[in-house]
Formats: C-alpha cells, structure tokens, sequence
C-alpha cells in the first residue's frame, strides 16, 4: 500500500511527501482508514512504529478539510508532548495547522491565549491540562478527536484519575482514539469508559512483551563491580547512544559525573532537574552532543529518542514492566537492540522473575579485562611470552639499555605486554554458566524445601 492511496487532502499529502514518507507502517496501514471513518480506536502498538502519523494525519485531514475545528493530545510527559506536537507541526505546516504544547513548569498565560486564539490542536500533558479546564481557563477548548498516546504509560505514572476528571470536561460527541504499547486491566477499564464502540487494532504479537529484536544479556556480578562492569562495557560495545539506567537520583548524579570525569561523553536526567535543564539535557542527547544518558525510571518515560543502540541497566528494576519499558528504548522501528542489565546474587531471584513474567529470553555472558591477573589470564600471558619469536634487532637492542637494571628491565617488558592483551588477560568480570547454574539449583533447592515444610505444617 502507498500513501498515495489515502484520501488526503492536497495540504496533508504534500508534508507526508515532504517527509519522505512512501508506504505505511502497519499500525498507520491499520489505524488511518477507521479515524478516517469516525469510529473510535484502541490500538496497540510499541513506540518506534509510526503512531504519531497513525492519529495525526487522519485528524489533521479532518481540519484541512473542514470537518472538524479542534483536536487533544494527551501524553504522559513534557517531551512527548514536544516531539509530538513537532512531527504535527511539519506534516500539516502546509494545511496552515496550528499546534501548541501545554504543559506544567512554564507560565499559564501564553497557552491560555493562544487556546483562546484559535490553535487547531493542543497537544498535553495531564497536570496541566487538568488544572486549566478546572479554573475555567480553556472553556472555549471543545476537541471533537482527543487521542490518549501512551495511555499504559500515564497509567505507570500515577495520571489515570486526572485522565478521568479532563473527559468529565470535553463534549461527549467527540471521536476518541487511545493507544498504548501493553494493555493493562486499568487501560481496559478505561478503554470501555471513555471510548464508544471502538475498533480494535493491535501491531504487537499475542506472546510478545519485549521487542524480539533485542538482544538480551545479563552479567551476574559482585556489587562492588558495578562501575568496574559498566565501563568495561562502555568501553567494548559498539554503542550509538545509550542510556543507563538507575533505581535512584542521586545514584544517577554519581554515576554520571563518574563516567565524566573518565572521559565519557556522559549526562545525568532525574525528576530533580529544573525544566530548563532537563529540556537542555534532552536536546543535547537528542541531537548527538551527548552520548550516554544516565536516568531514573520516571525521568525516562515518555523519551522516545531514535538510533538508542544500548540500555544498560546499572541496577536491575523494580519490577517487571519496568524492564519491559526500559528495554523499549532500543530496537526500535525494525531497527536491533542490546539491552544489558548488571545483576547480583541477592537480585539473582528477581532476575528470574523478570524473565518467567515478560518471557524474556535473557543470556549469561562475563567480562574479560577488570584490574589485576587471575590464574587464567597469567597461563594465558605465560604461554604467549613463550611463543614469541625473537626478533632480529632484539640483541642489537639490548646494548642500548645496558644501563637498565635486568630484572628491571624485564618487567617494563611485561608491564607492556600486559597493557597490550589486557582485554583478554584481566580478571574475570562476573560468573560462569556453571556458577550460575550451581546457584540455580540451590536456589530450586531451597523452594523445594519450602514447599515440603509448609505441606508438613498443614499436615500437622
């Protein structure tokens, strides 16, 4: 299918033309011709897939086309919202669409008269957008489409009862579209409060919970080589842009200052970074100027940043959607993905009940390379001196450091040789299969033990 085969307005398929856009993805093929229609929509589909144009091009055909004036778009952050509203922007700038973000942290009296101007869509976070239609500011804002864009998102956030009280405000003759990556008991519940007869469309496998394009690692660790492990990694893997992520703030502000000061092109995002900042923060990532983002769950949803390569998850989550969450910020649009998490034996059974929840399929690896020689990376050294050819200038050489202390001498030799095969000869970062595999069945062991205690106490 080509987009030419949609019946857009003139305006709306010159900014798809512009865009370079050709064929649809799945989801737009899918979602287009029912807003088209004036059904309302539930769709499924991981961010990364073209959603943005799945609602936004039929809904601004809409205004072209003067069947509609005004339209909402409800997302979970302030930079969701932006990017949103940008891609809007440059796909309807040739209809003369007007767009405007509103959210919290920045003056209420601009989007107030702007609102009051006449924008055709108001693109929203739920904060803000809540306290306007409650002080009676934005009474004139009637959207007939309003799109909820990552609704389980929202729902991970704490946003669902704002999200109830904004419909309590806008008119009941309104096309309502949501859409969400995973669908949850309370985005269902919602789904059949505020949707009426919705048609249903799901780009996302019945089995699927994380992207089948990323390549999933773990590295069973001590925790005092965290850092150590990390940078190895940083250092090894063929990283784009990357993000770590940690479970707390000021783990975050360590981590990233830590990367800093080793030379790492590296920049810190949490909840406790004035908007300023954190817009700054962004767009440098954004952009390229930055390279490695190190951020907190909460700072990180919403984020959706393109050519991700890597997540490294500095500590494991808390619980399994959020790993399904963090990891979707690589592998994204057909593109492949490395998601690494650092785990500890006291992490080691929350490990296993991340990948028995989300089906992920998670692989053991180990790090060569960490300070100092082990017994192994010594044999190895050993056995590679001993191959070694003698060259023909070595003799003529040696007359040249006839000052040298011999023993000396021969230690500067090794130092070298040393700093040359570190990568292959350094201490081993993280266990084995078999060390694993012996924690596993003590650890199957100790449930079993489990078990059979509590059925003698029920005997009893």
């Amino acid at each position: 299918m080509k987009f030419s085969e949609f019946d857009f307005h003139p305006d709306i398929f010159k900014g798809v033309k512009i865009a370079g856009f050709r064929e649809p993805s799945p989801i737009q093929e899918e979602a287009i011709p029912i807003i088209a229609s004036g059904s309302d929509l539930v769709g499924q589909a991981h961010t990364g897939t073209g959603k943005t144009a799945a609602f936004g091009l039929p809904m601004m055909d809409k205004l072209a086309k003067g069947e509609i004036e005004r339209a909402l778009v409800i997302t979970p952050t302030r930079e969701l919202a932006t990017q949103v509203a940008d891609e809007l922007y440059h796909l309807g700038r040739f209809a003369g669409i007007r767009t405007l973000t509103v959210y919290g942290g920045v003056g209420y009296g601009r989007q107030i008269a702007l609102i009051h101007k006449g924008v055709q869509i108001v693109v929203a976070t739920p904060g803000r957008l809540k306290d306007l239609y409650k002080k009676g500011k934005i009474d004139v804002f009637n959207p007939e489409i309003v799109v909820l864009d990552e609704a389980d998102e929202m729902l991970d956030m704490g946003f669902l009862e704002e999200i109830k009280e904004i419909f309590e405000y806008i008119p009941q003759n309104r096309q309502t579209l949501l859409f969400s990556a995973t669908m949850p008991e309370p985005i269902k519940e919602l789904a059949s409060n505020i949707l009426y007869q919705p048609k249903f469309i799901s780009v996302v496998g019945e089995d699927e919970t994380t992207n089948n394009i990323i390549d999933q690692r773990y590295y069973m660790i001590n925790e005092n080589q965290r850092d150590e492990a990390l940078v190895k990694l940083l250092e090894t893997e063929e990283t784009n842009k990357c993000i770590v992520f940690c479970r707390m703030k000021r783990e975050v502000d360590r981590l990233a200052e830590h990367l800093q000061a080793l030379g790492f092109n590296a920049t810190g995002l949490h909840g406790d970074l004035e908007q300023i900042d954190r817009e700054r923060v962004i767009k440098a990532y954004r952009r390229g100027e930055s390279k490695i983002m190190v951020a907190t769950d909460v700072a990180a949803r919403g984020l959706d940043v393109k050519d991700v390569t890597h997540v490294f998850n500095y500590h494991i989550p808390f619980d399994p959607q959020s790993y399904v969450h963090r990891i979707g910020r690589t592998g994204r649009a057909g593109k492949s993905g490395q998601a690494i998490t650092l785990v500890t034996t006291g992490e080691f059974r929350e490990l296993q009940r991340i990948q028995k929840e989300v089906g992920a399929e998670m692989r053991l690896a180990t790090l060569q390379g960490g300070d100092g020689l082990d017994d192994r990376g010594r044999e190895y050294l050993a056995d590679e001196i001993r191959a070694i050819s003698i060259h023909n200038d070595a003799l003529d050489m040696l007359s040249y450091l006839e000052d040298m202390d011999k023993e000396l001498l021969l230690e500067k030799l090794i130092s070298h040789l040393i700093e040359q095969k570190k990568q292959y000869i350094g201490t081993q970062i993280g266990f084995d299969q078999n060390t694993v595999d012996e924690m596993i069945e003590g650890y199957n062991g100790e449930k079993k033990a489990t078990r059979n205690n509590n059925r003698r106490r029920k005997r009893k």
